[in-house]
């Protein structure tokens, strides 16, 4: 797939216009919170203008180039989900205002993009040039399917050294002023605490790049698909996270689902550098049955979290409902009634 420098500038330059709106135009109005309803019509418009480019793919590149942008997002916005959660913990330890938290989310999805920009062209050079690096990218993601599965990702929450850094150097304040990053104290320009938040969301985002990355390039090798796939998938989460703040804690089963999609792309990586070393007894899995499989492991592992959240309800209401039928303990004395 060749893309043409000025389809590249001319994405950058539509992806930076779309954030530039978000800012400042879906967010309007300072000390105004992102409603539950706001968050649903701008998830569907951010998977809406996904699905459209994932068309214009389809319509200019073919169908295969489509299957793996559509597959290489909906692996990012799945894995985009688990990153939620570290996103609450840092929010709720910074004790962030809730009408400032879509302007330090989208400035560290911003931080995130670059980064994240920098990632890929490191990838897709080791790629180009040493085939054996499909085997290190797919023993790394079989890893973290297990390390999902065992559930310890608490370190991913943990400061790092940017962020201490930063904390330590840079001038703060200690506490708000509204949405704004930068204030005036005793005529001094000092950081609000959402400088520091928006570090902490930019770089920790960048620590799960690592593991989305490899999962991309297991479905495929083209920069500018992997690019604006991770682009989609990211802008569309500030939404996505006022969407599902309190549908998050139900997904008990996420974690297997993707602890299984990166263990199936960590295979799928290892047979085709098998395949490219002359192994070709080494199945290479197509792309439209990676993304069926993809597909198929979200919908069970929602499914089944849905259900057991449901049933965990049930037996916690009936529960309740024994417990204020039952009759009091024996020997324990009831209440007196008064009857001055």
């Amino acid at each position: 797939m060749n893309v043409a420098p000025w389809v590249w500038i001319l994405t950058v330059v539509g992806l930076s216009a779309i954030i530039v709106v978000d800012l400042f135009l879906i967010n309007r109005g300072e000390g105004k919170e992102f409603t539950t309803r706001r968050a649903a019509f701008w998830s569907v418009f951010y998977i809406s203008l996904a699905a459209l480019f994932g068309a214009a793919v389809w319509y200019f590149a073919g169908g295969r180039y489509a299957g793996e942008y559509f597959g290489g997002f909906v692996t990012e916005k799945s894995l985009s989900v688990d990153n939620l959660f570290v996103f609450m913990v840092i929010l709720t330890r910074f004790a962030v205002p809730r009408h400032a938290q879509h302007t330090v989310l989208m400035a560290g999805v911003v931080i995130a993009l670059v980064l994240r920009g920098a990632f890929i062209a490191a990838g897709t050079a080791a790629l180009n040039t040493f085939t054996w690096v499909f085997f290190l990218f797919g023993a790394f993601l079989l890893w973290t399917a297990v390390g999902l599965v065992r559930g310890g990702d608490e370190e991913e929450v943990k400061e790092n050294a940017l962020l201490r850094w930063a904390k330590r150097v840079v001038p703060t304040t200690g506490e708000y002023d509204g949405a704004r990053m930068l204030t005036r104290r005793n005529g001094r320009r000092m950081f609000t605490p959402l400088f520091i938040v928006m570090i902490a969301i930019g770089t920790t985002d960048v620590l799960f790049a690592v593991d989305s990355i490899p999962a991309i390039f297991g479905l495929t090798t083209e920069p500018y698909l992997v690019f604006t796939a991770n682009a989609f998938a990211l802008m569309g989460l500030v939404q996505l996270y006022f969407l599902i703040g309190g549908l998050a804690d139900r997904l008990v089963y996420l974690s297997y689902g993707l602890a299984f999609i990166l263990g199936f792309i960590g295979v799928k990586l290892i047979l085709h550098a098998l395949h490219e070393y002359g192994a070709h007894w080494a199945p290479d899995i197509s792309i439209w049955l990676s993304l069926a499989v993809i597909g198929a492991a979200l919908a069970v592992t929602t499914a089944a979290s849905l259900v057991a959240g449901r049933r965990g309800a049930r037996e916690k209401a009936e529960i309740g409902e024994a417990a204020e039928a039952a009759p009091p303990a024996a020997g324990r004395p009831q209440e007196a009634t008064d009857i001055r």
